[in-house]
């Protein structure tokens, strides 16, 4: 594989394809996802190792929660044990961990947890890992209009700018991402990130995510090279 040209400041991945994973090989659908969280840890440790500086997964949509009970149910222990399992080794590794989404929805202990792992990677420095749980777009991009609708009710003459809705969206202060990445053959956002990726390469693999590894995203960073980004504008002769 040829060397690298380009390196994204962010990636991020809409993980699909763990229930057809499973499928495909006899199995029970948490089995896929159990399998999808090792391709986390491998692409985790594969970006950071590049230098990406930001890794965002779209772990779970709000509509998701409308699945069948047992398996929200198990996703969310899945949650709550892998972060408990993997924070003394992203603390080692300068990881810092950050879970974004209407956390409202959450159970008292899956945010109690979920506070104690961000703090204690807090002070990773080498790369942030960015889990959204019970997210979605138009929810974030509704709760910071509310946060904006209120400033301008306490002050009419108020104007709102684009850089001060995407300063109330729950990614206030993190990149917009270069590249996503979406497994398992399908195109679309599916209600992510809606306002952040208004530049966004997108790459589409076939791969269903657990079998998504270091060589799949090496792949998706040679396609991303190729890309000329110019966000609306004419390129200098």
């Amino acid at each position: 594989m040829e060397q690298l040209t380009k390196i994204p400041q962010h990636i991020s991945i809409i993980m699909d394809g763990n229930g057809r994973w499973a499928r495909l090989r006899g199995k029970n659908r948490v089995e896929g996802h159990v399998e999808g969280v090792q391709s986390i840890r491998e692409v985790l440790r594969a970006a950071s190792d590049l230098g990406v500086r930001y890794l965002s997964f779209y772990a779970f949509s709000e509509e998701n929660w409308g699945r069948p009970e047992p398996e929200v149910s198990f996703l969310m222990e899945l949650f709550a044990e892998s972060m408990l399992k993997e924070k003394d080794e992203l603390t080692a590794n300068g990881v810092r961990l950050r879970i974004l989404g209407n956390r409202a929805r959450l159970s008292a202990k899956l945010n109690a947890m979920i506070d104690a792992v961000e703090s204690a990677t807090a002070g990773g420095s080498r790369i942030t890992m960015i889990l959204f749980i019970s997210y979605s777009g138009r929810w974030d991009i509704l709760q910071a209009s509310a946060k904006l609708a209120a400033r301008l009710s306490a002050d009419p003459a108020y104007v709102p700018t684009a850089e001060d809705l995407g300063a109330q969206l729950v990614t206030a202060g993190i990149p917009d991402p270069d590249l996503l990445i979406r497994t398992s053959g399908e195109q679309r956002l599916s209600n992510y990130m809606l306002w952040q990726c208004a530049y966004t390469e997108f790459v589409f693999t076939d791969t269903l995510w657990p079998d998504f590894r270091k060589e799949a995203l090496l792949d998706a960073l040679q396609q991303y090279a190729a890309r000329d980004r110019r966000y609306g504008k004419i390129k200098a002769e």
